[in-house]
């Protein structure tokens, strides 16, 4: 472009040596994003040259809220782990980019769950709050999902509740938290703002849909006390638009069956409950070939389906979201664009060969792809050149 060699001038006069680099590579990374056919269709020419000299004078650049939402449907269909991208365009968005203390951006959560959870008919949502603009100007939700539940790590070694979440449960404890103890326990929401230390909200009780989970056929199933939350609300992951990295993006989009049914409840270091349900069901526990644990599982999802349907939430099994998936492929490919796929994540951690996506090839996943949803660990992010792993916001459950 024409613009570029000017912006560069205006940049290096204005920026020392350590800054030119940070500027260059985002003005870099907004060209890409504007040159999108998708941004095209909404922003007017004459917007990237705008873009570009408000990095050269400011460092920084603020996108409208047209160009994250689509930055954001665009970051959900470049996800080469989510099975779930059939429906990218029906991404919604809450701008809260204008929050600046805990307490703000603990509503704008509560806004998210509300929106999202929809009464059982959840829809996907992503809540975008201010960009990172170093230590001191940044927004932190340390909780992996914004509903996620307790672990207790008992003097024996067990652990009552989700096992996955007792360091964050300890964390919530020594920023004053006090739950009850129970399996199913609501970890409160833990928002660092600016750098500074970490604060708690409990969240709202009317923001939480938690589905008993019970079986057609077995009664004593609801002797189990199972019970799961409705809305999947991944809250620790960086979305990347256009160069700018928002470090606090929650995104809902929806449950697969298996996501509970045959990890989160069935996992040996989450809540390992097949051999529970293998002993009810008077299963020959003694040798693997007696096929227990897949008799187990098999019986723990059809009741997560059940559950979830008998309560009107919704949730999609792995045999239908495998056959959304092809129809997005085929819709994709119609449309002259790949679909890069992570085969191993997109097929179910369950009876993986009777989906029809097991016997499909793809294409190969782009490292490189923008924007993009990252993995991101601690307080801070690393510079955008040093962007983490891409991964999937819509089927962190998986856990593969």
């Amino acid at each position: 472009m024409s613009i570029q060699p000017v912006v560069a001038f205006d940049i290096a006069e204005k920026s020392d040596g350590a800054d030119i680099a940070d500027r260059e590579q985002l003005a870099e990374e907004a060209i890409r994003f504007y040159s999108l056919p998708e941004l095209r269709e909404i922003a007017p020419a004459e917007r990237l040259r705008s873009v570009l000299l408000d990095i050269s004078a400011t460092g920084g650049y603020v996108q409208s809220y047209e160009e994250l939402l689509m930055g954001a449907r665009l970051a959900w269909r470049n996800q080469a782990r989510c099975v779930g991208r059939y429906s990218w365009r029906a991404l919604k968005l809450i701008d809260a980019r204008s929050c600046e203390t805990a307490g703000d951006v603990a509503e704008a959560c509560w806004k998210h769950l509300r929106l999202s959870t929809n009464r059982g008919k959840v829809c996907p949502v992503v809540t975008v709050f201010r960009p990172y603009q170093g230590a001191d100007r940044n927004v932190r939700l340390l909780n992996h999902q914004l509903v996620r539940y307790a672990g207790y790590l008992q003097p024996d070694g067990s652990v009552v509740g989700d096992p996955q979440y007792v360091t964050r449960t300890r964390m919530a404890t020594s920023l004053g938290w006090r739950g009850s103890g129970s399996a199913f326990d609501v970890l409160p929401l833990m928002i660092s703002v600016d750098g500074k230390p970490p604060e708690i909200a409990e969240v709202p009780v009317d923001c939480v849909l938690e589905v008993p989970i019970r079986h057609p056929r077995f009664d004593w199933f609801e002797e189990l006390h199972l019970r799961w939350h409705a809305n999947p609300a991944v809250s620790d992951m960086c979305l990347e638009v256009g160069g700018l990295r928002y470090t606090a993006a929650p995104f809902t989009g929806w449950y697969v069956n298996t996501e509970i049914g045959a990890r989160n409840l069935a996992d040996t270091y989450r809540y390992d409950m097949l051999p529970e349900i293998a002993r009810r069901m008077g299963l020959d526990m003694r040798h693997n070939a007696s096929l227990w644990r897949d008799r187990a599982l098999l019986e723990l999802n059809e009741a997560v389906l059940y559950s979830f349907t008998a309560a009107g939430v919704y949730i999609v099994d792995h045999h239908t979201a495998a056959t959304q998936f092809l129809a997005h492929v085929e819709r994709e490919r119609s449309a002259g664009r790949t679909v890069p796929t992570d085969w191993a994540w997109i097929n179910p951690p369950m009876s993986s060969s009777t989906v029809p996506t097991y016997h499909r090839t793809f294409d190969p996943p782009d490292p490189d792809a923008r924007p993009s949803f990252y993995r991101q660990d601690g307080a801070d992010v690393p510079p955008i050149h040093e962007a983490a792993e891409p991964s999937c916001p819509h089927l962190q459950e998986a856990g593969h």
